[in-house]
């Protein structure tokens, strides 16, 4: 599967997101989506791009920003006006420079680097599909009580998540935006917990709520539907078993169509302001914002992609959404100041460059207010995969690891969940941890309807249980060398920020 990442969830400390905040000049209201269809100008003499035009969010300056953009060569898919975030396609390769002259423009850049003609998130590893005999030998295992396969669910013993369904398997009033590559809600385990009224296809960069829309378009497209199973996999005794089986999942649809699967600016930022705009208490986000794996503040179209982005996530923070995303699959400290990112653009030729993930950011993971997810497998130590950083790390989840060996009966350390076509397989990446907090976020908002977003990730980090730095070498994969370090102390560090959250305490 091209780049999907199981990852993402990197949340910066508080004087990182003051500073980006300010650097950004954020504005304070949000967006509705208002598409308008504009004639482009003869300047066609460049590859057709899709690009982001942030601006003041008054009504005269967005009506004068949208008549610069016909003016300058470009077509208007889509305006977000309580956001003041402009989504235009020009084939003018002066196009960015031309907008961010214009009055009221405050950033404004390419959100690609391949043209819209051709055509991420990155899992650590190919999914394994559970085959029909190993499933039938695990039904047969299965004891009184448990859904046919949750033998092999190590991660919901490992938080508490068996207990606290028995307590609260959380609200029918309570739904999870799964922000992916689609949700196939015919499967059994999903359909009883589907939202179809909260569901949308965003790849184009507007909000397509056409039936069916937000499926993915094959198998190979698996990614969101495994996110599902994770978060609310029904207790209906079919197959698996989610976090939350009592909470409702919605689909917004962001990865693009094809074998790329590149999750770009403008589908995100519409992802954002739809879940907003249709009551999605909590979105889940395992992937990074193609084509850039950091956006650095110093390039004009990767600052307007952090703008934009950000802009549609606070907003959907404003109307009440907690937005929770895992941090990576790199292994990268990302408090370090010096990372090499030699994976960007992954949508043309990528090369190698060092890059300080304080001036450079991982979208939407290291945005204000969003809650960054580590991985860690079934002995409650970090994945050896999973990015981490003191004061960037908010809490971890169980992700998978399949050098940490389970006792169960596949000895699988990784983490089992549906698939498209009544499939099940298992999956390991940060994007697997971040469906966990989110789940467990869901039963924290079920038992406090009332709390607000900034009041869940307390709550999170509050009833979360940190195992501490290790007591000597971090050794993930076991070669001898040692592969990262562990700054903080017992209650916070950067392995695993708070700590690994707790379903049971959540419901308690």
């Amino acid at each position: 599967m091209a780049h999907l990442r199981s990852r993402r969830g990197l949340a910066l400390a508080v004087p990182v997101v003051l500073s980006l905040t300010a650097s950004l000049g954020l504005v304070p209201a949000a967006a509705s989506a208002v598409p308008l269809t504009a004639r482009a100008a003869s300047v066609t003499d460049g590859p057709n791009l899709a690009y982001v035009v942030n601006t003041r969010t008054d009504h005269r300056t967005i009506d004068s920003v949208q008549r610069a953009v016909v003016r300058n060569g470009g077509t208007v898919i889509a305006t977000y006006d309580r956001i003041g975030v402009i989504v235009a396609h020009s084939a003018n390769p002066d196009f960015g420079a031309a907008m961010r002259a214009v009055r009221g423009v405050q950033s404004a850049g390419a959100t690609r680097t391949a043209p819209l003609s051709a055509a991420g998130t990155t899992d650590e590893g190919a999914v394994q599909v559970l085959s029909k005999a190993a499933a039938a030998k695990a039904e047969q295992r299965a004891t009184a009580g448990q859904e046919p396969l949750e033998a092999d669910q190590w991660d919901l013993r490992a938080i508490g998540a068996d207990k606290a369904a028995a307590i609260n398997p959380g609200s029918r009033s309570v739904t999870v935006g799964i922000i992916d590559t689609g949700v196939d809600d015919t499967h059994p385990d999903i359909a009883p917990n589907f939202s179809a009224s909260q569901s949308a296809n965003c790849v184009s960069g507007k909000a397509d709520t056409t039936y069916g829309a937000w499926r993915p378009v094959d198998a190979d497209h698996y990614h969101g539907t495994h996110v599902a199973g994770e978060i609310a996999a029904a207790r209906n005794g079919i197959g698996v078993a989610g976090v939350a089986p009592g909470v409702k999942v919605a689909s917004i649809t962001v990865a693009q169509p094809d074998s790329t699967q590149l999750f770009y600016p403008e589908s995100v930022v519409c992802a954002f302001v739809f879940a907003a705009d249709h009551g999605i208490e909590i979105t889940n986000n395992s992937y990074y914002v193609d084509p850039w794996l950091y956006n650095c503040m110093d390039d004009p179209d990767q600052r307007a992609i952090v703008d934009a982005v950000n802009r549609a996530q606070l907003y959907a923070q404003r109307k009440g959404t907690l937005n929770v995303a895992s941090a990576g699959n790199s292994n990268d400290d990302l408090d370090s100041h010096a990372l090499t990112d030699d994976s960007s653009p992954d949508d043309s030729t990528a090369t190698t460059r060092t890059v300080d993930p304080h001036e450079c950011f991982d979208v939407p993971t290291q945005l204000p207010g969003v809650v960054t997810v580590s991985a860690v497998g079934v002995n409650d130590t970090k994945s050896y995969y999973s990015s981490y950083g003191q004061g960037v790390i908010d809490v971890a989840g169980p992700g998978g690891d399949k050098y940490q060996i389970p006792d169960t009966p596949s000895k699988n350390g990784r983490i089992l969940s549906t698939l498209p076509n009544d499939q099940y397989g298992f999956l390991q990446g940060t994007s697997m941890a971040s469906p966990h907090v989110a789940a467990v976020a869901a039963l924290l908002k079920s038992t406090h309807p009332h709390a607000t977003p900034a009041q869940l990730q307390a709550l999170l980090k509050a009833e979360a249980d940190n195992p501490g730095c290790p007591s000597g070498p971090y050794d993930g994969d076991g070669d001898g060398v040692v592969d990262a370090t562990c700054v903080g102390g017992k209650h916070v560090n950067g392995f695993y920020g708070s700590g690994v959250v707790d379903a049971l305490r959540a419901v308690k």
